[in-house]
């Protein structure tokens, strides 16, 4: 948050273990550990910066599922233990700070909570998903409880191009963008960005981009990027043309957006609230 003019070069762990019983919390803390010596190796360093974990298997909507389904609740690991096993990496030296992802505001709060009663340490990122296409979970709750007055921790974005999707390259399914893009290499994957909802408020967008002077990657760069509560946005390229056209959208676009800009996007939001759900 305090350098918004320049392009950092981030560095996370992100880890996927499915834990079950609490009695399994010791291969939390093992696993996590080879994960960041992993890391550490492959970047010639001896720590990482940002341990981001998901990996309590709590029950969470995700990925398109808009609404929390009572029925699936399931046991979890505790979130003090959860934390415990963070803090043994921290005095390590493997780690400096912690965060969580694809997180709830529940469960951002039960981290908080935990850490400040048990004196562990304090979550400081959470990475979600956001773009023009998923903006209402984090929007409604997360915005306030994440907020520097409250608990203070920062937005690290995932998918803000929606999987490729606002780039517009997937409108004609014929094109050779198309067909080598990886929501057609990989059938069923992100498939909550190839309905038709998310196909016209895409092409809404692309319209709007155009009438601004902007390219898609611009605006939809942009947008993420100039809210207030957003720290950094995690874009994935696969050719050194995408991670140099997403570096420019990110550097030369007008920050912030020009107010009619973002007037507009409006418009098109409360036509298209959150498209990307089944």
């Amino acid at each position: 948050r305090s350098c918004p003019n320049k392009v950092q070069k981030a560095i996370k762990m992100i880890t996927s273990l499915h834990l079950n019983d609490r009695d399994e919390v010791e291969s939390l803390y093992s696993e996590q550990s080879s994960a960041d010596e992993d890391t550490a190796f492959a970047l010639q360093d001896s720590f990482s910066d940002d341990s981001s974990s998901d990996t309590d298997n709590r029950y969470v909507a995700l990925f398109g599922e808009f609404f929390y389904d009572s029925s699936n609740w399931r046991s979890s690991v505790p979130f003090v233990e959860q934390l415990q096993a963070f803090q043994e990496l921290i005095n390590e030296g493997k780690v400096r700070y912690i965060g969580v992802s694809n997180e709830t505001s529940y469960g951002v709060m039960e981290f908080v909570h935990a850490a400040k009663v048990g004196g562990l340490p304090k979550i400081v990122s959470i990475q979600n998903s956001y773009s023009l296409l998923v903006r209402c979970r984090f929007e409604v709750d997360l915005v306030e409880v994440c907020h520097p007055k409250n608990c203070n921790i920062g937005l690290l974005s995932y998918s803000p191009l929606g999987g490729g999707i606002l780039t517009g390259k997937y409108i004609d399914i014929n094109s050779e963008a198309a067909k080598r893009g990886r929501l057609n290499l990989f059938p069923g994957y992100m498939e909550r960005y190839k309905n038709l909802a998310s196909r016209e408020a895409t092409i809404k967008y692309l319209e709007l981009a155009k009438n601004h002077g902007l390219t898609p990657v611009q605006l939809a760069l942009g947008f993420a990027r100039d809210h207030p509560f957003m720290t950094s946005t995690i874009i994935g390229a696969t050719s050194v043309d995408q991670l140099k056209e997403d570096i420019d959208a990110f550097t030369s676009t007008e920050r912030p957006l020009p107010a009619e800009v973002m007037t507009d996007i409006e418009t098109v939001f409360k036509r298209y609230k959150d498209p990307a759900i089944f």
